[in-house]
């Protein structure tokens, strides 16, 4: 009986251990175990941060900062195109630096810096919780901690690293005065155009030592520093405006600090200090000046620290294919100075081509001529913006294709009035083609017809052409003029650059997805990690459907148009040949065309702003500077280059859109009158015709159209017919040329000189 409760113990334990086993106990024991870990980690990680302050050793700012030069190279990841900057620093002491940019920069950057110190508790834990959320680093919320980011030059996005800097900010508080502080941090900070530190900022933007600044240019500085890519005008594209909110809130900043009067801010205020015209560095010499600066312009947006980009070593990769960039500045050259000598001109300096080449599928600019010496015009003509003239066209056929038409529509093919328009719009040689399908009218590049379709597209035409524009790619830019919605928008009025045309034609080469271009594919660091990778914006703009027919439109520009010798690539080639007349000048030329794989544009403008007349330059046997010309030939002699080894691919069949909607005409509103057509005789043929420059010559389609399902004398919905009783003229005339003036006015009379026989007012060719 004694053995029994010792036998009943080993019964009570099992009892307990079970009871320990259930949820609630469980969670309770891991619990405890992670408070446990927590308090000895606690402890440890505190005498890792006392033994790592004690560790940190505080650098010299005059010894230990340097920059090494990154440098730019081609898609191949092997050939150079240049370096980005090499460093521009120069140190100078605190008494070198005037009052005025040592209060600028606090008061802007840091309004507590003499009292604090020197790290922003709040600042570190916007920080954690940035980089805990998968957000990127956050720079140092104070001056120290910017100046010692600066001084570890490094892109590691870890919490140690801010650890670091939290520790190496509260020892320089203890070992260095706030003067040693405020002028290592002006000594080291970027300020943009490659200049390191306060005294290389001067010189960079205004040409002058730092002990020399006015009170407004070291306001201008303390305001650049916060983001040079953006707020220097000359990385942002000459807007100036970030800048000068920038620099108000910096002269406010000093008022509140008591630096400024509240007076003198308001009179500084107004307006922005001069920025004198800096010299340009001989490494932006040639053609490959304009790549370089659109390289930077594009880093300037992207997601990464400029300072360290452009200071640390980095190697940066453009899209640029060398080959194809040296064909093009080879076929420019070409045909520039061609022109100038089949003209009779000594030089062709006031004639201006610009290339633009975008690889379809990924965006990536491929080549881009803007001209051929940026230091002598740094003005990039294949990114300023002029008038698109026909080029415009495809994005009216687009709309209307959108909006219940066909390629089969009939359109108005005669000189005619828009309704609630008081000016005649007429075709290039006041031609009549009578009734003409939307498809005729595009291969042609009749100007009555798309405009004709301006006028019937439903609610507010011409907003819907601009709008199917800019969601394809040829954006409205800031310089750019004329994108008024009017019934002649679809003749090119609007101002497009050949870069931002080229890439909305690879939206048509691409089934209707655009692709937003770029320069950059990847960014590495010194250590060849990867720190940038392009993601480029794509959205599908326009149907795959709608997108096949607007393919096969151009195509007959090609096979049986005013596009007809871009035949010679040997492949399937759908584009837009465009000439813009103003009065009895042509102020702009174009050929935009593309393969499945690239889409190029091409444009001829002339005199210093891009808006003088091209016709002394023309062709001798052409009876003006078309863009079936000059333009389409440098297109051709390019592409010959770029489409080199590549597949040749057939684009899509054209879908039948809209061919069962056919409604009769409503009553004839108008009925235009043929008016007099200059004869042929003023486009006499030479004798021998210059090499590369044969005039074009068409040939019939290759591939069937699509079978329409109504008669061709059907018509979609309209609010002014065309006549259907005239058939379209015989006539003897040069090859089908393209020209449009969108601006102009004048009567409906034909009163085009004979050696300059161009469209009417407001016409789009």
């Amino acid at each position: 009986m004694a053995d029994r409760p010792q036998a009943s113990r080993p019964t009570k334990r099992k009892t307990k251990r079970k009871k320990k086993l259930t949820p609630g106990r469980v969670i309770k024991r891991i619990f405890l175990t992670l408070l446990a870990v927590v308090v000895g980690l606690g402890v440890a990680g505190a005498v890792a941060v006392l033994i790592g302050y004690q560790r940190t050793e505080v650098p010299d700012p005059n010894t230990e900062f340097t920059t090494n030069t990154s440098y730019i190279y081609y898609d191949n990841a092997k050939t150079k195109l240049g370096d980005i900057e090499v460093q521009n620093r120069q140190s100078i002491t605190y008494a070198q630096m005037p009052d005025s940019i040592k209060n600028a920069v606090v008061a802007a950057e840091n309004n507590t810096f003499w009292t604090d110190p020197g790290y922003s508790v709040p600042g570190m834990v916007r920080a954690a919780v940035n980089i805990a959320r998968g957000g990127s680093l956050q720079s140092g919320s104070t001056i120290t901690q910017q100046y010692i980011k600066v001084m570890y030059l490094t892109e590691q996005q870890t919490i140690s690293r801010k650890i670091k800097e939290l520790l190496l900010a509260r020892k320089l508080t203890h070992q260095m005065s706030k003067q040693q502080i405020l002028t290592g941090y002006l000594n080291t900070i970027y300020f943009g155009r490659g200049a390191y530190g306060i005294q290389a900022a001067s010189h960079a933007y205004f040409d002058e030592d730092a002990e020399d600044l006015t009170t407004q240019q070291s306001a201008v500085l303390a305001a650049v520093l916060n983001n040079p890519g953006y707020l220097d005008p000359d990385e942002n594209g000459g807007d100036s405006q970030p800048l000068l909110d920038r620099y108000r809130y910096v002269l406010q900043s000093m008022v509140k600090s008591g630096y400024l009067s509240a007076d003198e801010a308001a009179t500084y205020s107004e307006k922005l200090p001069k920025l004198p015209k800096i010299p340009v560095s001989e490494k932006y010499r040639g053609p490959q000046g304009f790549l370089l600066k659109s390289v930077e312009d594009e880093l300037a947006t992207l997601p990464v620290d400029q300072s360290q980009v452009r200071g640390g070593g980095y190697k940066i990769i453009t899209t640029f294919d060398k080959t194809d960039q040296d064909a093009a500045v080879k076929s420019a050259k070409k045909y520039t100075k061609m022109s100038a000598t089949d003209s009779g001109h000594k030089s062709s300096k006031n004639l201006h081509v610009a290339i633009t080449s975008i690889d379809v599928k990924t965006g990536g600019v491929l080549a881009m001529y803007g001209g051929p010496d940026y230091i002598e015009n740094s003005r990039n003509w294949a990114t300023t913006p002029r008038a698109t003239a026909s080029t415009f066209k495809p994005f009216a056929l687009a709309t209307g294709l959108e909006n219940g038409f066909s390629l089969y529509s009939i359109m108005n093919g005669d000189t005619f009035t828009p309704p609630g328009d008081g000016v005649p719009i007429r075709n290039e040689f006041s031609e009549q083609y009578g009734p003409v399908t939307l498809l005729k009218a595009t291969a042609q590049s009749i100007n009555t017809a798309f405009v004709d379709l301006d006028t019937k597209l439903p609610g507010d035409g011409p907003q819907k052409v601009i709008d199917t524009a800019q969601k394809i790619g040829a954006i409205k830019e800031k310089s750019a003029q004329d994108w008024k919605p009017n019934d002649r928008v679809a003749i090119g009025s609007a101002q497009v650059s050949p870069l931002n045309m080229a890439n909305a034609y690879a939206t048509f080469a691409d089934n209707g997805t655009y692709t937003q271009h770029h320069m950059i594919s990847e960014i590495l660091d010194s250590k060849g990690h990867v720190v940038y990778k392009a993601k480029p914006a794509t959205h599908q703009a326009i149907s795959k459907d709608v997108d096949s027919n607007v393919s096969y439109a151009l195509q007959g520009v090609v096979k049986d148009g005013t596009g007809a010798a871009a035949q010679q690539l040997g492949r399937p080639v759908a584009g837009k040949t465009g000439t813009q007349g103003v009065g009895d000048e042509i102020t702009s030329a174009w050929f935009t065309g593309y393969t499945r794989q690239v889409a190029t544009s091409v444009m001829y403008v002339a005199g210093d702003g891009g808006n003088k007349d091209l016709d002394p330059y023309k062709r001798p046997y052409d009876a003006t500077f078309f863009g079936s010309g000059y333009p389409l030939l440098t297109w051709m002699d390019y592409m010959q280059t770029a489409t080199d080894g590549q597949k040749i691919l057939d684009f899509p069949d054209p879908a039948k859109i809209n061919q069962d909607k056919y409604p009769s005409p409503p009553p004839q509103t108008h009925t235009p009158k043929k008016t007099s057509t200059p004869k042929a005789t003023h486009t006499p043929k030479p004798s021998s015709t210059p090499t590369g420059s044969a005039p074009p010559t068409s040939a019939p389609p290759t591939k069937s159209a699509p079978p329409a399902s109504a008669p061709a004398t059907t018509s979609a919905p309209a609010t002014s017919a065309p006549a259907t009783t005239k058939a379209p003229p015989t006539k003897t005339a040069p090859p089908p040329t393209d020209t449009s003036s969108a601006t102009s006015k004048s009567t409906s009379k034909d009163t085009t000189k004979p050696k300059k026989p161009k469209a009417g007012p407001s016409e789009g060719g």
